[in-house]
């Protein structure tokens, strides 16, 4: 495991904190296959815990366009986080978010001190997760940073 600042990165295990009974993860949605990638990973981590994961999408709606989103964006993502949350082995909440920016939705969505799974693929530059990952590790959540090959 190695960390960078505040974020934690590709770690072997998670736990729960002293004295709780439930390790609560956020995965925040930025596309299929590293959501996917991570829920995997997600079980590896906590094997053994009382885990419960909220799946987070948001779907960014820009100033220009009205309160809402076109009914099929909407159903397809919902069908997207569906589907990945039916593939775990432990409880998974899978939640949409309306905002008007991204980093915004994830801010407004989570508790007080979340512990949140970013995956990402490795890059030269710095990744669109990376850039989340940091920005929510600044409002005081724990952040893994789990890399997908």
């Amino acid at each position: 495991m190695r960390t960078r600042g505040g974020l934690t990165i590709d770690p072997e295990t998670l736990a729960a904190a002293p004295g709780e009974t439930e390790l609560e993860l956020v995965v925040p949605y930025t596309e299929f296959e590293l959501a996917d990638a991570v829920l995997r990973r997600a079980a590896q981590l906590t094997a053994g815990l009382n885990v419960r994961v909220r799946l987070l999408a948001v779907h960014s709606v820009p100033y220009a366009s009205p309160d809402g989103c076109p009914a099929t964006q909407h159903a397809y993502l919902v069908q997207q986080l569906v589907d990945l949350a039916s593939r775990c082995q432990f409880p998974v909440e899978p939640e949409v978010i309306m905002a008007r920016g991204w980093v915004e939705g994830f801010e407004f969505a989570l508790r007080h001190a979340s512990t949140i799974l970013v995956g990402t693929r490795k890059h030269l530059w710095r990744t669109r997760e990376e850039s989340l990952a940091r920005d929510l590790e600044r409002d005081g959540h724990s952040v893994v940073l789990i890399h997908v090959e």
